[in-house]
């Protein structure tokens, strides 16, 4: 699985506005919405916030992969936004969190949402490949990042 397959360049925002797990969470989720009418931001925030109470999504080195289901998608779907200053996410290591990208499947996909929680997961423990995506100057050039590295596979 290729994270270009369920990663559009127009679903990276490359400055987070928001400074709090909640705000990120409603970003994206706007971020979302906007790129799939489909989509209700704020029922799409609930069900990450209602994930997010279960158990942080934030796995440590400034990555978090808050995901959950909506069956208005019909497929996979994933957004990503950096914070450059950094957000408290309840990370497991007790850090900020820089990187988020949220997940969102069709309730029926529960195969492809784990391939791609195991992928993105597999790819964000790579030191080099985090900071290359801290450092791109732009939502485009995080795009590129992300597909120079689905080519290695």
């Amino acid at each position: 699985m290729r994270v270009i397959d369920f990663l559009q360049p127009a679903l990276i925002k490359a400055d987070l506005q928001a400074s709090t797990k909640a705000g990120v969470l409603g970003e994206l989720a706007e971020l979302l919405a906007r790129q799939q009418p489909v989509v209700d931001a704020a029922v799409l925030r609930k069900v990450l916030e209602e994930r997010e109470q279960l158990a942080s999504t934030a796995i440590g080195d400034g990555i978090a992969i808050p995901h959950g289901k909506l069956d208005v998608v019909g497929q996979l779907v994933g957004a990503l936004g950096r914070s450059r200053a950094g957000i408290e996410f309840d990370s497991i290591d007790g850090k900020p969190t820089h990187l988020v990208f949220m997940l969102v499947a069709p309730s029926s996909s529960t195969g492809v949402h784990l391939k791609a929680l195991a992928r993105l997961s597999r790819l964000f423990r790579d030191a080099d490949f985090r900071q290359r995506l801290l450092t791109a100057d732009d939502s485009a050039g995080m795009y590129r990042i992300i597909s120079e590295e689905d080519a290695k596979c």
